[in-house]
């Protein structure tokens, strides 16, 4: 029987990457992902693993590539206005193909904003914030379980496809506390012949980004782009819920999606058919099986903690002739069930007339 033990969701992001192997974590301070750092500061010297609080945001994304180059399962993780400051660092780190696993427990802004919960980095996030032509596999858990379970999926992919993943959290997952099933530690490693390990005896390696010949770029480049789409044919992840019959549906990731489901049950209570499809991958986002979820639907509610980000993609994903609302909450306070409730009923109210 699997073990089940009562933890918070950063202290889970923290577990799952020790489970997952995770060999060197470097990290800056900020709320409301301290739980992270402070955790790992504990339990990896008691592995014999390497921990180091670093000056910045800035000196922890330029340690994770020295240790990605080197082979080294390797973490950090920040909130929002630390995450901006990564942002050269994670483009550096997929031109440079290296894996490596960046957790954002996102908090209010723009600015310093507050230390409550949001999604307003949905755009730096998924449309790669830094600069070139990149992309990052986004994974959004909804919950404490999920917070564990994609950051040793976030590991895996990054050795797969050789690239930067981000876990893109929220403060309020992160703060919550729900039972979870602990999951068995990675026991076997994959091998990297490509890291930088000392050279006796093979050709040495070389890790970078950069070529001095503008000719020499382009085909760097298109590698990339061949990488980034199979991520985007192998990698797609999204949850429906009560969509067979859905005359509404519902669209949400992390917290919101949470509140969604809720507002769901009591819509459905009502006799308002309503429907749930939650994105667990935001990159590569899931265009496709969305379009074909709401076919026979016309009224799509976005619920997201932005001014509207994910809507965007939403609304690209299912086409002009659907009728596309958001419910909406931003600044550090959580979208509720009555919100996304109330947008159901307006919307279903203005179908039957």
């Amino acid at each position: 029987m699997s073990k089940k033990v009562l933890m918070t969701g950063n202290i889970a992001i923290a577990e799952g990457a020790i489970l997952a192997g995770c060999q060197a974590y470097f990290g800056y301070p900020i709320t409301p992902q301290n739980e992270i750092l402070e955790h790992m500061s504990r339990r990896m010297p008691e592995l014999g693993r390497v921990f180091l609080q670093t000056e910045s945001e800035v000196a922890a994304i330029n340690m994770v590539y020295g240790a990605a180059a080197a082979g080294c399962r390797v973490m950090t993780s920040t909130s929002s206005p630390g995450f901006s400051l990564q942002q050269e660092g994670i483009s550096y780190m997929a031109g440079a193909q290296l894996p490596a696993v960046i957790v954002n427990v996102m908090r209010a802004g723009p600015g310093l904003g507050n230390i409550g919960g949001a999604q307003g980095d949905y755009f730096q996030a998924t449309k790669g914030g830094g600069h070139g032509d990149y992309r990052v596999i986004n994974l959004a858990p909804a919950s404490v379980q999920e917070m564990m379970d994609l950051t040793m999926l976030a590991f895996d992919l990054a050795d797969k496809y050789r690239n930067p993943v981000i876990v893109l959290a929220d403060g309020f997952l992160g703060q919550a506390m729900e039972p979870l099933e602990m999951r068995e530690a990675v026991k076997d490693l994959p091998e990297k012949p490509w890291a930088i390990t000392g050279a006796r005896g093979r050709p040495k390696n070389i890790i970078n980004s950069f070529e001095m010949d503008p000719y020499d770029f382009p085909p760097r480049v298109t590698r990339l782009f061949e990488k980034f789409e199979k991520m985007r044919q192998n990698e797609v992840r999204y949850e429906t819920a009560s969509m067979d019959d859905a005359s509404v549906v519902i669209v949400a990731y992390g917290s919101s999606s949470r509140a969604a489901l809720t507002a769901m049950k009591q819509a459905r209570q009502e006799g308002i058919s309503v429907g749930l499809f939650r994105p667990i991958t935001l990159f590569p986002f899931p265009y496709q099986p969305l379009a074909d979820a709401t076919r026979k639907v016309k009224d799509i509610i976005v619920a997201e903690m932005s001014f509207g980000q994910l809507i965007e993609d939403v609304t690209l994903a299912v086409g002009s002739d659907k009728r596309v609302a958001l419910a909406n909450q931003y600044g550090g306070l959580p979208v509720t069930s009555e919100m996304i409730l109330n947008k159901v009923r307006q919307m279903s109210a203005a179908t039957r007339k």
